[in-house]
């Protein structure tokens, strides 16, 4: 788990318990791209605000009581406020990678596309970048795609319910399986896809 905290004085707020997704998604990007954090009824300007962010065990609310949570988990934890700040800012610098791979995957997504043929296509867009990077890059690609109904996942022909999408694309059999692989695959939307995912 990771635990925050902001301070600009007179001013501290933390906050615990969050998972990797939460912290990115509601104080690093904001953070790294010169935006306000705003939490509790406050804002937090990242030029006047210090941020530290801790990795460590989950806090029982039960620990938080009379301010001891802190002094708890600094124990406990280590302190990874760089290298997330790092992380989070590659993921910001990556967001027009992110966007024009999504663009060529719906395309080419107009007859049914494997998942190596995702990474593949990041691997050609961006041959310089490690491997691990390509395989994030076409992930984070997939997901989108697949929450703004933009393309269909198919198991074995058959459309995959969104519930079951975050266990597909977490395993690595997915991403390994081979270029046209019939059993996983992923279409472009159709009008009818998006009638039906929304239902």
């Amino acid at each position: 788990m990771y635990h925050l905290e902001l301070r600009q004085f007179p001013h501290v707020q933390r906050v615990f318990n969050l998972g990797r997704e939460e912290l990115e998604t509601r104080f690093l990007r904001p953070w790294v791209s010169g935006a306000l954090i705003e939490h509790d009824d406050r804002r937090w300007a990242p030029e006047r605000t210090r941020l530290i962010v801790l990795e460590g065990p989950e806090v029982d609310p039960a620990e938080l009581g009379l301010g001891r949570g802190w002094g708890a988990i600094t124990k406990a934890a280590r302190d990874v406020t760089d290298e997330a700040i790092a992380q989070a800012r590659r993921g910001a610098e990556s967001r027009p990678a992110i966007e024009a791979l999504k663009d060529v995957l719906q395309a080419r997504a107009a007859a049914p596309i494997g998942f190596a043929d995702a990474i593949a296509l990041a691997a050609a867009a961006h041959p310089d970048w490690r491997a691990s990077e390509q395989l994030s890059l076409a992930e984070e690609a997939v997901w989108e795609l697949l929450h703004q109904d933009r393309v269909v996942l198919l198991s074995a022909g058959e459309p995959v319910a969104a519930a079951g999408w975050q266990p597909v694309l977490l395993r690595w059999s997915t991403w390994a399986s081979g270029p046209g692989d019939p059993r996983l695959a992923l279409r472009a939307s159709e009008a009818r896809d998006v009638v039906a995912g929304g239902e």
